[in-house]
C-alpha cells in the first residue's frame, strides 16, 4: 500500500480511473469513454443480467443507481489530483422514463463544485440524447473518506473478478427479476431482505467495503417487494424518485433491509427503507422515495 500520496498529472489520472475502478464498476463493463476536468461520459453495455422485468426487458432501477453512483465518482476523482480517497454520502435519484431494453446506457457526470472536505456532483443517465434522459442525480462527496487510494494502492489487473450470473430461480419471489438474483437477494420469513455478501458487490475492495450503488440497489428492491406485499398490489410499483443517504461504510458482511410506508395516496406511495448489518440499531443507509402504483387489471385507471 502507498505511504505517500503522489499528485497525478490529469492524463495519468484519467488512465487510472479507467482501469481502477470499483470492483462492481469493472464487473459491469462500465467504461469511462472522455473526460475533462472534473467531467465524466461513461457507457455501460447492456446485458440480461441487469434486468429488473423480464416481462418488459427494462433494467432494473438499481443497475442505473449503481451506474449513476459510479460516474459521479469518477468526475469527482477526475476534479481532484488522485491522492484522496472519496465516498458517496447522499445520492437523489430521479428516473424519467424506462431504458430501452436491448440499449447501452450512457452518463454524463460533471462535479460542479469542491470543498476541502466535500464533492457536489450531478448528473444524467441517457441512451440516444442526453436531451432525453432515462433518471438524473444529484450527489455529494466526501473528499478525504478514508486512508485508502485505489487509484494508487492496487492494480486492477491483478485481482481476480468474478462475473455477474443470474442464476434460474422459477419459483422465488425474483423469478422475473435476473439483477435482484445476480445480487443473490433473499425474502426472509420475518419480512426483511437479505444481500449476501460477495466479491462482485464490492466498492472498494482495499477496506473493502461494499459498492454504494449495490447498497442502493438493494434498498430499492427492499422497497419494491415490501410496498407491494404491504398493498397486495398485483404488479411491482414503478420507481419515480429515490434518495439514499450513507450512514456508514459497507463492510464485508450479510447486509439486511426492511421498508415502511410513510405515506399513501391513491396512485403514489412514499416509502422510507433502511439497511443494517450486524447490528439494526445501527443502520449503513437510509432511503426515501416514491413510487407510482401500477392499475390493477380490469381497473377504470389501466
Amino acid at each position: 500500500m502507498s505511504t505517500t500520496p503522489t499528485t497525478l498529472a490529469f492524463e495519468e489520472l484519467a488512465e487510472a480511473i479507467k482501469g481502477r475502478r470499483s470492483d462492481y464498476g469493472h464487473i459491469s463493463g462500465l467504461q469511462l469513454d472522455r473526460f475533462a476536468p472534473g467531467e465524466a461520459w461513461s457507457s455501460l453495455p447492456y446485458r440480461p443480467a441487469f434486468v429488473g422485468d423480464t416481462a418488459t426487458g427494462v433494467l432494473h432501477g438499481g443497475v442505473v443507481t449503481a451506474m449513476l453512483d459510479e460516474s459521479c465518482g469518477m468526475a469527482v476523482q477526475l476534479a481532484l489530483d488522485g491522492t484522496r480517497a472519496i465516498a458517496t454520502l447522499d445520492l437523489r435519484i430521479d428516473y424519467q422514463k424506462p431504458a430501452t431494453p436491448g440499449v447501452d446506457i450512457k452518463a454524463h457526470s460533471v462535479c460542479y463544485r469542491t470543498t476541502r472536505s466535500i464533492a457536489f456532483v450531478r448528473s444524467t443517465a441517457y441512451q440516444e440524447s442526453e436531451d432525453d434522459p432515462v433518471a438524473t442525480a444529484t450527489a455529494c462527496f466526501m473528499i478525504g473518506a478514508n486512508r485508502t487510494n485505489m487509484l494508487a494502492d492496487r492494480r486492477m489487473d491483478a485481482r481476480s473478478i468474478p462475473t455477474l450470473e443470474a442464476p434460474d430461480d422459477p419459483d422465488g419471489p425474483f423469478a422475473r427479476s435476473p439483477f435482484a438474483r445476480a445480487l443473490g437477494i433473499r425474502v426472509n420469513d420475518d419480512g426483511t431482505l437479505t444481500m449476501p455478501f460477495s466479491p462482485q458487490i464490492i466498492g472498494n475492495p482495499i477496506l473493502p467495503a461494499i459498492h454504494g450503488g449495490m447498497t442502493g440497489a438493494f434498498l430499492e428492491t427492499t422497497a419494491i417487494i415490501g410496498v407491494a406485499r404491504e398493498l397486495g398490489a398485483a404488479a411491482p410499483p414503478k420507481p419515480i424518485g429515490l434518495t439514499v443517504n450513507y450512514l456508514r461504510s459497507g463492510r464485508a458482511l450479510d447486509t439486511f433491509a426492511d421498508v415502511s410506508i410513510v405515506k399513501q395516496g391513491r396512485r403514489i406511495v412514499a416509502f422510507e427503507a433502511r439497511a443494517w448489518q450486524d447490528d439494526a440499531l445501527k443502520p449503513i443507509a437510509t432511503a426515501f422515495g416514491h413510487f407510482m402504483l401500477r392499475p390493477t387489471p380490469g381497473s377504470d385507471e389501466e
